[in-house]
């Protein structure tokens, strides 16, 4: 119908007998329609929801229409903390029984001074008592400069900026306030020694978090990027990191190459580091040319050997190393795979350079290197001469440094005056890096062969070769590989550790320690937690944003342990250090399965570590924490974690299990590249909103997951909003009654619907059946006033009240038919009847939502109430009534009403048979008072009187008689039985309803047969 261009308008000018099948199939249709059906289909079937969502579908993406819009007035009566963009309203929705929230908000806020207890004590004199008070902010400041990692992880792309103003930073405050004068505590004052450049990374940090709250669907330009340059210089290291972020949300790409070009040759670190990884982001995977040349100034190995020698910063060759990976990411380049190859193994060299933090830099190539051949495996074309597995395993257990190849030998030749490592690896460099690099590679292929390399090593003399901290890499790539074989409970986690460790392994909470001579208590424990954590560290990744319960409580079983540990007699022999690491491992794995949930007990975890201060507490554990933190609240419930390769690749450069000791450390793990779970991060919210009043509000969901080699096909129902599992795992999600219209969305056709929808905000549209209220109105389904007229089954249960209409509906055509059709007035006489009928025809369409078959069913009474004053001028009302009556009592709309009973009858099945019923009767009293004498004369061809001739004609229509010239030739005289009649009529397809009226007439007999 649409094709051809048919409206409801249209509709509307058929009679109604004709339209009424029309209306039927439309009316069938709105009940399961298709999600991706056309806005006019939707339109015609009266599917608002459907045909909005259609339309918004057919928009660019931009503002959204759930974006809140915050008075500017209340940002400038509070201090902005950042988060002031957040949409409170779904979240509300989301997290409604408690503050969650608030909670959040106060625990990832910087922007405010902390509160510094220090008591003094007598023997204290004041200027010790201000010393220890800059001391206790001191270690307070370690945990306020790791807050921002967390809030941009919680704020993520939530805000669409105005173009024509900057982006708002807020503060990183660094100052205290000492109860109970409130006086200021300040670092400033040069009572204690503060590290230099303490805040640099800090502010770096600030300014991702604060570029990351741009939606990607933002509209920003090249002008507005430069626009937010600031003036002072010591603003430059939050416009470094908002430089990332924006690559990080795809905007960077919009940034001219001359102002790219402009702010490299300033020479500033942190801004060429923000830069080099945000134009590798936003370039991922694309081998882009110009990216790669800009890319391989800073990489001294990537630049031919006669070229001129650079004098590129340490971090920045690191940043750039990680963007070429990005750049190349999955696409096995042969030329990046070997140069990145032999610079995880990179020797320093003779003058000083490459001496200084060579881990973070060979972490680095090594991460490079497997983002390059990403889940590629053993077929890695055209690479084997490089021997690419075996190279990665000599760097991870050492051996003899292999022969520099390629164009940069004659560089190594001369060996490193600082630094005598002789012919071997130093494994402590190269080891991280390689182990990750194979796990990347080999990344869920199932290679046993390769994941036995990593198994960790069960003789005590073996152990005593590797660093504990590297067992838990070991652990986690050899977990990596075999994905198919991670199991969520602690039985499995218990088996990746060997025998000899499990064996002999102290119990924490023992007072005597064992004393042995051949074994080291020491290394079997360091061992234990660390094989431990990686153990629980591949379980996060592999049940990442999937909510599993097992793996939440094996993890939670191990958080909860390790945090025993801590305060256990024997804590000293495994080491404070050691366990806080492992316990940070395993809180991130925590926040990694309940991504985006807003689970209570990892949040009380989270809280609980926040307020620890001091002691082995460094900057580094509070990172963990509070990206653990930002993690479970991941874009404020909007976001989750994705398992695809590229996402692991992500996690794994963002989660790297080694945390800065202090905050410029970045000589294990350069710090910006934590910022890069954002590309695993994908949005999952499906967030229901009413068609009529435009807000988000709770619906019934039915999921039905694929089956798989572990479960059979399932379903399951969430109340949205809700997060929705990972796609690739889902057959089909269903909108359930009975309070909103059904609505399916099959992903068996593909998920690109879906996914536009959940990448605008997850905006579904839902319809409220009529006299139904919102779950949030009425939590149990008793207010709703077709459950109270079902209720009180009554006489009067129909003849409802015209004023409780406007639950039902809001169309304003019926809330004036109530108006003015249906309210009772004095003296009514003879008109109750008719407002009786008005009265039960709009319950009828209104709660069958059927408010086009108003005029029919009027129509149909107007023109029953002219037959029975014989008033009638032309037969067309009568058919269409005969139309209505032939299509409801159809074989096919009889079947359809059986194997359909709970779908209400399109027209009241109690109506119809008092309009037939009325019909015959008139016609019949009719026949009774000298009709008959008019059909006779009509039926042997004589003249009729004109006054009975529109009678006459009504009668011969609705019991279609035939016209004369039809009949049989011998004439109508002479049937001398009904039988005869019968056989006589035959083929003229006469019903026998007509015949039995005629019969009379024709056979002499003076009673009417009627039936």
């Amino acid at each position: 119908m649409t094709s051809v261009g048919f409206t409801l308008r249209d509709l509307e000018t058929l009679p109604f007998g004709v339209a009424l099948p029309i209306r039927d199939a439309i009316y069938h249709c709105r009940e399961q329609p298709a999600s991706d059906w056309p806005e006019a289909v939707c339109l015609l079937i009266g599917r608002q929801d459907l045909s909005k969502q259609a339309c918004e579908g057919n928009l660019p993406r931009g503002k959204s229409v759930l974006s809140s819009d915050v008075p500017s007035g209340t940002e400038a009566e509070e201090e902005d903390d950042g988060m002031n963009d957040m949409n409170h309203e779904v979240m509300s929705l989301i997290w409604s029984e408690d503050l969650r929230v608030q909670d959040v908000r106060r625990l990832l806020q910087s922007a405010h001074p902390v509160r510094v207890n220090v008591v003094q004590y007598p023997e204290l004199s004041d200027h010790e008592f201000i010393e220890e008070k800059e001391n206790r902010l001191l270690q307070l400041c370690q945990r306020t400069m790791a807050l921002p990692v967390g809030r941009g992880m919680f704020t993520l792309f939530s805000y669409h900026p105005v173009p024509t103003e900057p982006l708002p930073i807020p503060k990183l405050n660094l100052t205290g306030r000492a109860p109970p004068r409130n006086t200021t505590v300040d670092l400033n004052s040069g009572n204690i020694d503060v590290p230099p450049n303490m805040t640099s990374w800090a502010s770096f940090h600030n300014g991702v978090a604060a570029g990351l709250k741009i939606a990607p669907a933002s509209q920003i330009d090249s002008a507005w990027i430069v626009y937010n340059k600031p003036k002072h210089a010591e603003l430059a290291n939050e416009y470094a990191g908002f430089l990332m972020a924006l690559g990080l949300n795809g905007h960077l790409t919009k940034l001219a190459t001359l102002n790219i070009h402009d702010y490299l040759t300033k020479g500033h670190e942190m801004t060429s580091i923000g830069l080099l990884l945000g134009v590798s982001a936003a370039k991922l995977g694309t081998m882009d040319m110009s990216i790669t040349r800009l890319l391989s100034i800073h990489i001294p190995a990537l630049l031919p050997p006669t070229s001129t020698e650079l004098d590129v910063p340490h971090n920045v060759q690191v940043a750039a190393v990680v963007g070429i990976g990005l750049v190349y990411q999955g696409t096995a380049h042969r030329h990046t795979a070997e140069v990145l190859l032999a610079e995880i193994g990179r020797p320093p060299g003779p003058e000083m350079e490459y001496c200084t933090d060579r881990e973070s830099y060979s972490l680095a190539a090594g991460l490079a290197l497997g983002m390059v051949c990403l889940g590629h495996g053993s077929n890695l074309i055209g690479m084997s001469d490089l021997n690419v597995p075996e190279q990665l395993y000599q760097y991870m257990v050492g051996g003899h440094r292999r022969f520099q190849a390629g164009m940069h030998r004659e560089k190594h030749k001369s060996p490193s005056y600082q630094i005598k490592e002789g012919d071997t690896i130093n494994v402590d460099v190269t080891c991280p890096g390689a182990t990750l690099a194979l796990a990347m590679i080999y990344l869920k292929t199932n290679n046993r062969s390769i994941a036995d390399w990593l198994r960790a090593p069960d003789t005590m003399y073996l152990l005593d070769f590797v660093k504990p901290e590297f067992l838990l890499l070991r652990t986690l790539a050899r977990c990596l590989i075999l994905w198919d074989d991670i199991l969520p409970n602690s039985k499995w986690v218990d088996s990746n550790v060997p025998q000899i460790i499990r064996e002999n392994s102290i119990s924490l909470s023992e007072i005597e320690l064992p004393c042995s001579e051949d074994l080291n208590l020491e290394t079997l424990s360091q061992a234990h937690v660390y094989i431990i954590a990686g153990a629980c560290l591949s379980l996060g990744f592999r049940f990442a944003g999937s909510e599993n319960l097992s793996a939440f409580n094996c993890l939670h079983k191990f958080a909860k342990d390790f945090m025993t540990y801590l305060s256990a007699p024997n804590a000293s022999v495994t080491g404070p250090y050691n366990l806080e690491t492992c316990l940070s491992v395993v809180l991130l794995s925590l926040a990694m399965v309940m991504a985006g949930s807003g689970n209570l007990k990892v949040l009380q975890l989270c809280r609980f570590l926040h307020m620890k201060t001091g002691g082995e507490m460094n900057y580094g554990f509070h990172l963990a924490h509070h990206m653990a933190l930002g993690l479970l609240f991941l874009g404020g419930g909007r976001y989750s974690l994705s398992t695809s390769n590229s996402s692991i690749a992500a996690l794994l450069c963002a989660l790297y299990p080694h945390f800065p000791a202090h905050s410029t450390d970045n000589r294990y793990h350069l710090q910006a590249l934590r910022h890069l779970y954002v590309l695993a991060a994908e949005p999952r919210l499906l967030v229901p909103v009413d068609v009529d009043t435009n807000t988000p509000c709770y619906a019934l969901l039915e999921v039905t997951y694929k089956g798989t080699q572990w479960y059979e096909q399932t379903k399951e129902e969430l109340m949205a909003p809700t997060l929705l599992p990972e796609l690739h795992l889902l057959k089909q999600i269903k909108v359930k009654g009975p309070r909103y219209w059904e609505l399916l969305i099959d992903l068996s056709k593909g998920t690109q619907h879906l996914k536009s929808i959940l990448s605008k905000d997850g905006v579904l549209y839902v319809k409220l059946r009529a006299g139904q209220l919102s779950y949030k109105e009425d939590p149990m389904g008793w207010q709703s006033l077709l459950a109270q007229t079902v209720a009180n089954r009554n006489s009067e249960a129909r003849a409802f009240k015209p004023e409780t209409i406007s639950a039902f509906t809001s169309d304003p055509a019926l809330l004036s038919f109530a108006e003015y059709f249906c309210k009772p007035t004095v003296n009514m006489g003879q008109k109750q009847e008719i407002l009786d009928l008005f009265s039960s025809v709009l319950y009828e369409c209104v709660t069958q939502e059927t408010p086009e078959m108003l005029p029919a069913y009027i129509a149909m009474d107007q023109a029953i109430r002219r037959l029975g004053k014989r008033e009638m001028s032309e037969t067309s009302e009568l058919w269409q009534i005969k139309l209505v009556l032939e299509f409801f009592s159809s074989r096919s709309h009889q079947e359809r009403v059986q194997n359909h009973p709970k779908r209400g009858l399109f027209m009241n099945s109690e109506f119809l048979p008092v309009v037939k019923c009325t019909i015959d009767n008139t016609l019949d009293q009719w026949l009774r008072a000298g009709g008959g004498m008019c059909v006779r004369a009509y039926l042997s061809g004589q003249p009729v009187e004109e006054s009975q001739l529109t009678m006459l004609a009504c009668f011969l229509a609705y019991h279609s008689v035939p016209a004369p010239r039809h009949l049989p030739p011998m004439g109508l005289e002479g049937s001398t039985s009904f039988a005869e009649l019968l056989f006589r009529f035959k083929q003229l397809k006469m019903p026998v309803r007509a015949l039995l009226r005629l019969a009379p007439l024709l056979l002499g007999n003076p009673q009417p047969m009627v039936m």
